[in-house]
C-alpha cells in the first residue's frame, strides 16, 4: 500500500464506479439479447458481477492507510466538537499560546546566545585566556602584554594566539558629518587569523602593521562602513582621523562579524597604540587574549602548561604584581558569561508558566469530559473501544495545543523582537533569529504539552464502566469522586508552581529595589556628566591640557543654571577604571611578593564639593596645587581604615614605583580623607586615592568626565555645554552624556529587567491559578447542588454551607502552597548570585507570598461558596 494510492483513492473510487457501471450495462445488454426482459437482465447482471457497492468498499479499504485515515477522522471529530464550544476552545488555545510563546521566545534567545556555535571555523577550539590574581582570589583577570608575549613564544598547545584591548577614538568630522566617539578594539595582527575571519573588502593586518613605528592602519566594521561612509568601496586606501591622527583604511570586516560585541566600530593594530613600556610589562594588566587550541590537544593539557609557565614568570618578577597562574574558558562561554544564569532563570520561569498552562487546560478538559460522560458511555456501548475513545480525547488536546503552538510561535517572534530592542547589551544579538531548530522546539513542546494536558483527562473520561455512567441521573452526569480528586490535584500543582514563581519574583524585585536604593557615596540629584578625551597629537604637553581643562570648567560655570562644575576621570558608579600598586614608607615593608592596590582617580580641586562627597579629615586640594608639582593625594575613608588602622593617615605618604625618578619611586603626602564612593552600584567600597588632574601625577589627565551640578532641570544644560566644547575645539566630540540618575538606571538594567519579567510571569501564573481555583469550586458546587440542597433541607445553616465549600477550595490551595514553599526553598539558592542585599530565604518575601496566596485563594473561593450558601433547597432537589 503506497501513500500515492492513498492520496488518490477518491479519484480511483470514481473511476471504479464508472467501470462497474459499464460492466453492469454490458452484461445487461448481453442478457437482453438472449431474450430476457430488461429488469431480469439487469438482475442477472448483478448476480454474475456481485454487489458493486461492496466491491467499491473493498477496493477503497485496500487503498486506505488505516492509521492515517483514523487519525484524520479523529481530527475532524475533534475540530467539530471544539467548534460547538467556541468560548472554551478560545480560552484553552490562548492559555497554551501564552505558555508556548514565552518558551519559544526565551529558547530562541538562549539558543542564539548560549548554545549556538560561534560563527567561526571550528569554533570549539577557540578559548579565552586569563591571568589569575596574585593571591588567587580573582580568576579570569585581564592579561599583561608581557605575559602574552611569553605565552606566545613558550607554549606548545595552541595553534595561534592574539591579544586585544578595548579602545575609544575621536573620529573627526568629514564633509558634513559631525565628529563622534567610536568604540574600537586594538588587536594584534594574529587576531583575525586566530578567529578564522577574512575581511569582506581589502586585507587583514600584517606583522608590519602591528608595530609602533608602522604607518597607522585601520579596519572598519561593516556597520561603520555603511553608516559613516555610505558603503563606498573607495574608502579603501583613504585616511580617517582618529584622535587627530591619520589612519589608512586597509579593509572592511564582514557584515556578520560583531566581535567582541555589536558596539565595536573599528579595529586598529595593538602594538601601534600600546606604549613600548606597556607592551613589555608583566604588571600592567589591561588586555584580553584569544587562542586556538591545536588539533587534538586537550584543553586541560594546554592550561596545565600555561599555568606552569605563568608561575615561573611570577617568580621572576616578585617586586611587581604579576599573575601567578592562568585561567581558560571556551570563547562561547566567555562571551555569554554574564548572561548565562539570568537567561536560564528566565527560561525556567517560562517553563513553569507553560506547565501551569498545561495543568490549567487539563483541568478544563476534566470538567469538559465530565459533562460528556453519558456521550462517552453511549459510544462505548455501541462498540467503541477504550483505545478509540482515548485517541479521540487526545486528539482534542492536540488540536488545542497545536493551535496554541501556531499562535505561540507568532507571539514568540514578537516577544523575541521586543527582547532584542530592550536588551541591546545581549551578546551575539545579531544572531538571535527564529530558525529551524526553534520551530522544531516549538513542535516538540506542543506535542509534549498535548500529552501532559490531555492524557489524564482522557484516561479519566474513558476509565468508567459503561453501565455505571448510563445509570447515573442526568444532573449528576459529571459527578465523580475520582474526577474531583484529579481536578484538586491539578490545582494543587498549579498553586505550587505559582508559589515558586512568586517567591523568585519577590526575591529578584526586592534585590532590585535594594540595588536601586544603594548609595554611591555622593548626591546624585541634578548632576549631569559627559566624557571627552583629548588626543595626544593635538595636546602634546601638559600646558595645553591644563589650558583646555581650565577653560572648559570656567566657561561651564558661567552657564545660567549651573551651580558648580568639575572634572574627574570617572564618576561614582562609572566602573572600575584602574588601580595602582603602592607602598607606605612609614610602615614596615611588605613580605616579598605581597602587594597592595587602590583605585585611582584624577580630579579637579572642586570635585568633592560638586559631587557633595564629605571631607572626613584634613583638607581638599588647594588651587595652587592644580598646576604645581606638589605631590599630594587624598584618600577614601575605606583606604584609611584598611591601610592605616588605629592611626591618623594625614602627613603620611604613599609611594609609587617610577624608574625615571631618583631612587626609583615617587612619594605623595596624604592631605585629606573623604567619604567612600562606590565604583559600581551595589559593590562594596574599595580603597581609593585621588590626584589633582592638572598636575603631572599618577592619574589620567586626558580622558575625563565633566560633572555639572544644576539647581534644577539639569538635562537642559546638555546642549549648551556641548556647544562650549565645540567652541573650544570643533573636532572634539563628547560621549556618554548622562545624568547620574541615568547612570544608576543603566547599572540596574539587568536586575530590573529580570525582576519585572519574572514578576510578569508570576502574575500570569497567579491569574491562571486563581481562575483554576474558581473553576474547580464552581464545578463542585454545580455537581453537589443536590447534596447541598439536602443539607439545607435538614437544617444546615448558610454559614455551615459557606464554610464547607470554602474549605473544599482552600484545601488544594493550602496543599499547593506547602509544596511550593518547599520547592522555593530549594530553588531560591539558584538565585543567590543575582540578589543584592537580600537573603535567598528572606522571611518577608516568603511571608508576603503566603499572605498573597491566602488572599487570592479566599477571593477565588468566596464567589462559588457564597453562591452555594444561597442555594434554594427545593429548586436544587427538583433539578436533581
Amino acid at each position: 500500500m503506497s501513500l500515492r494510492r492513498f492520496m488518490r483513492r477518491e479519484r480511483w473510487d470514481e473511476e471504479r464506479a464508472r467501470e462497474l457501471a459499464a460492466h453492469i450495462d454490458h452484461l445487461t445488454a448481453l442478457n437482453a439479447a438472449k431474450g430476457m426482459n430488461l429488469d431480469e437482465a439487469r438482475r442477472q447482471a448483478y448476480l454474475r458481477l456481485g454487489n458493486p457497492t461492496r466491491i467499491r468498499e473493498d477496493l477503497y479499504q485496500m487503498n486506505t492507510l488505516t492509521l492515517i485515515d483514523s487519525l484524520w477522522r479523529d481530527l475532524r471529530y475533534a475540530v467539530r466538537t471544539l467548534a460547538r464550544t467556541p468560548f472554551f476552545a478560545a480560552i484553552a488555545i490562548l492559555v497554551m499560546a501564552l505558555g508556548i510563546g514565552a518558551n519559544s521566545s526565551l529558547f530562541t534567545v538562549v539558543r542564539s546566545v548560549l548554545l549556538k556555535p560561534l560563527p567561526f571555523p571550528d569554533s570549539g577550539r577557540l578559548v579565552s585566556l586569563y591571568g589569575r590574581s596574585i593571591k588567587g582570589e580573582t580568576i579570569y583577570n585581564v592579561v599583561a602584554s608581557g605575559d602574552f608575549r611569553s605565552w606566545q613564544k613558550q607554549t606548545h598547545g595552541f595553534e595561534s594566539m592574539a591579544i586585544w584591548k578595548n579602545q575609544r577614538f575621536n573620529l573627526s568630522s568629514q564633509g558634513n558629518q559631525m565628529p563622534e566617539v567610536v568604540d574600537a578594539i586594538a588587536s594584534s595582527w594574529e587576531m583575525l587569523g586566530t578567529l578564522g575571519v577574512q575581511p569582506a573588502l581589502g586585507r587583514n593586518f600584517t606583522a608590519d602593521d602591528d608595530r609602533m613605528q608602522a604607518a597607522p592602519a585601520a579596519l572598519l566594521t561593516w556597520s561603520l562602513y555603511e553608516r559613516r561612509f555610505g558603503a563606498d568601496p573607495s574608502i579603501l586606501g583613504q585616511t580617517v582621523l582618529l584622535d587627530a591622527k591619520r589612519y589608512t583604511v586597509i579593509g572592511v570586516l564582514p557584515k556578520w562579524l560583531a566581535y567582541p560585541d555589536a558596539r565595536t566600530q573599528l579595529w586598529v593594530p595593538y602594538y601601534h597604540v600600546v606604549s613600548a613600556e606597556d607592551a613589555e610589562s608583566h604588571g600592567n594588566h589591561m588586555s584580553s587574549v584569544v587562542a586556538r587550541l591545536k588539533q587534538g590537544v586537550a584543553p586541560q593539557a594546554a592550561i596545565q602548561e600555561l599555568n606552569a609557565l605563568q608561575e615561573r614568570i611570577h617568580q621572576q618578577y616578585l617586586t611587581i604584581p604579576v599573575s601567578n597562574g592562568a585561567d581558560m574558558r571556551p570563547l562561547l562561554d566567555d562571551l555569554s558569561a554574564d548572561f548565562k544564569q539570568p537567561l536560564y532563570v528566565l527560561l525556567a520561569a517560562v517553563g513553569c508558566v507553560l506547565l501551569i498552562a498545561c495543568l490549567n487546560v487539563a483541568s478544563l478538559l476534566v470538567a469538559r469530559t465530565a459533562s460528556r460522560r453519558r456521550e462517552v458511555a453511549i459510544r462505548a456501548a455501541m462498540g467503541g473501544t477504550r483505545w478509540r475513545l482515548l485517541r479521540e480525547h487526545m486528539m482534542e488536546s492536540l488540536v488545542i495545543c497545536g493551535a496554541g503552538g501556531a499562535l505561540g510561535l507568532v507571539l514568540g517572534s514578537w516577544a523575541t523582537a521586543w527582547l532584542q530592542s530592550e536588551r541591546k547589551d545581549l551578546p551575539r544579538i545579531n544572531a538571535i533569529t527564529v530558525d529551524v531548530p526553534v520551530i522544531l522546539f516549538v513542535l516538540g513542546i506542543t506535542a509534549l504539552t498535548a500529552v501532559i494536558a490531555g492524557l489524564l483527562p482522557a484516561l479519566s473520561a474513558t476509565s468508567e464502566k459503561v453501565m455505571d455512567a448510563l445509570k447515573d441521573a442526568s444532573r449528576s452526569m459529571g459527578a465523580s469522586r475520582s474526577r474531583t480528586t484529579l481536578r484538586k490535584s491539578l490545582l494543587a500543582m498549579e498553586v505550587a508552581l505559582t508559589v515558586i514563581l512568586l517567591v523568585g519574583a519577590g526575591l529578584l524585585l526586592k534585590g532590585f529595589l535594594r540595588l536601586r536604593g544603594a548609595e554611591l557615596g555622593c548626591e546624585t540629584d541634578n548632576v549631569l556628566t559627559m566624557r571627552y578625551a583629548l588626543p595626544k597629537s593635538g595636546y602634546a604637553d601638559q600646558d595645553r591640557l591644563t589650558a583646555f581643562h581650565s577653560s572648559l570648567v570656567e566657561r561651564v560655570r558661567q552657564v545660567p543654571g549651573v551651580e558648580s562644575a568639575s572634572l574627574v576621570s570617572v564618576v561614582p558608579g562609572g566602573g572600575y577604571w584602574g588601580d595602582n600598586m603602592f607602598e607606605i614608607p612609614e610602615h614596615p615593608p611588605l613580605a616579598q611578593g605581597d602587594h597592595v592596590f587602590a583605585l585611582f582617580r584624577s580630579i579637579e580641586p572642586t570635585y568633592f564639593q560638586t559631587m557633595r562627597i564629605p571631607l572626613k579629615k584634613g583638607r581638599f586640594f588647594r588651587d595652587d596645587e592644580r598646576t604645581s608639582h606638589t605631590r599630594v593625594v587624598i584618600i577614601s575613608e575605606q583606604m584609611a581604615s584598611q591601610h592605616f588602622p588605629g592611626e591618623n593617615p594625614l602627613g603620611k605618604h604613599l609611594r609609587f614605583q617610577e624608574d625615571s625618578e631618583p631612587g626609583g619611586h615617587k612619594d605623595y603626602e596624604i592631605v585629606g580623607v573623604v567619604g567612600n564612593t562606590r565604583h559600581r552600584l551595589g559593590a562594596d567600597p574599595k580603597s581609593m586615592m585621588f590626584f589633582p588632574v592638572y598636575a603631572d601625577t599618577q592619574g589620567d589627565n586626558r580622558s575625563l568626565t565633566l560633572v555639572i551640578r544644576a539647581r534644577h532641570n539639569v538635562e537642559s544644560l546638555a546642549l549648551p555645554v556641548q556647544k562650549i566644547v565645540t567652541q573650544i575645539d570643533p573636532n572634539l566630540p563628547v560621549s556618554d552624556v548622562l545624568t547620574m540618575k541615568q547612570i544608576i538606571g543603566q547599572s540596574t538594567t539587568s536586575a530590573s529587567f529580570n525582576a519585572i519579567l519574572v514578576l510578569a510571569f508570576a502574575v500570569l501564573s497567579l491569574l491562571l491559578a486563581s481562575v483554576g481555583l474558581y473553576g474547580v469550586l464552581s464545578y463542585l458546587v454545580a455537581q453537589r447542588s443536590g447534596e447541598i440542597g439536602i443539607r439545607v433541607a435538614l437544617g444546615a445553616g448558610r454559614q455551615q454551607v459557606l464554610g464547607l465549600v470554602l474549605l473544599d477550595g482552600l484545601r488544594p490551595a493550602a496543599m499547593g502552597l506547602a509544596i511550593g514553599l518547599v520547592g522555593s526553598l530549594a530553588g531560591a539558592r539558584l538565585l543567590q548570585s543575582m540578589l543584592y542585599g537580600v537573603s535567598p530565604f528572606d522571611s518577608a518575601v516568603f511571608s508576603g507570598v503566603v499572605l498573597l496566596l491566602a488572599v487570592v485563594s479566599f477571593v477565588a473561593s468566596a464567589a462559588p461558596a457564597w453562591r452555594a450558601s444561597r442555594l434554594d433547597p427545593l429548586r436544587a432537589l427538583r433539578m436533581e
